[in-house]
């Protein structure tokens, strides 16, 4: 049942995620892929969309606000002081902080997560492709399941980057 439900929905998901993909900037791979884990998760929870057509049209559009919604709302940090090529002690002890409060944070992502992370932060500046086969995944999947770990990163490590405003 779930394999034709893929099968025949598959044309229509390439065509849908290849239209809307790119006026929102997304890649239409990353967009197919997040939408096949939303179908996943239905089929687990509700079973099959009475009108799969109409479901997949409104969840592309649907992961398509998603995104430019992340977009809009993530911004570079502008406070960090530029480097300016001569650390000294104390720029070098804080760069130590925040790389093992970021190693720290890594640690205690659920799931798969700190191990893609620790490849994507590698100083082996690894591939996709060797990352895919390091993790034992498809190389499609990288992209969806390295937004969700940066997510999750993000909340993890919320409470100590707004501490860092209050510099004396």
């Amino acid at each position: 049942m779930t394999h034709d439900l893929v099968a025949a929905l598959q044309p229509l998901l390439t065509a849908e995620a290849s239209a809307e993909a790119h006026a929102s900037g997304t890649d239409p791979g990353d967009l197919e892929q997040a939408v096949w884990l939303r179908l996943l998760e239905r089929l687990d929870s509700d079973g099959p969309p009475l009108d799969p057509q109409g479901w997949l049209r409104r969840t592309v559009r649907s992961e398509v606000r998603r995104t430019r919604r992340t977009v809009r709302l993530e911004r570079p940090y502008e406070t960090d002081p530029a480097d300016d090529g001569d650390p000294d002690p104390e720029r070098l002890a804080l760069a130590a902080a925040r790389r093992r409060a970021l190693r720290d944070a890594v640690r205690r992502l659920p799931g798969r997560c700190p191990r893609l992370m620790e490849a994507l932060l590698s100083p082996k500046d690894l591939t996709y492709r060797e990352i895919a086969g390091e993790l034992g995944i498809s190389q499609g999947s990288l992209g969806p399941e390295r937004s969700r770990c940066l997510g999750c990163l993000r909340r993890l490590l919320a409470p100590e980057v707004a501490t860092r405003g209050l510099r004396g």
